[in-house]
């Protein structure tokens, strides 16, 4: 008979990735869309450049880097 172990990985507390996850999700919601306002860029990169930051903060705290996440694809840019 042939026994098995099986390791339980203890959940890490990485404070660096959830400090970077948070700052790009930070900068995708406040201050893509500000920034763009002020130089005049079109809502469509605008919402690009969102998608791809949120992309990046949800790698940073854990995501897959297959880059098959769900994203929203329509922003209202008033």
């Amino acid at each position: 008979m042939n026994t098995n172990q099986i390791a339980v990985a203890a959940p890490r507390k990485n404070s660096g990735s959830l400090a970077l996850g948070t700052g790009l999700a930070f900068a995708s919601l406040i201050l893509v869309p500000a920034l763009a306002a002020s130089f005049g860029v079109g809502p469509s990169i605008t919402g690009a450049l969102r998608i791809a930051l949120m992309k990046a903060s949800n790698r940073a705290l854990g995501g897959s880097s297959s880059g098959d996440e769900a994203a929203t694809t329509t922003f209202a840019c008033h």
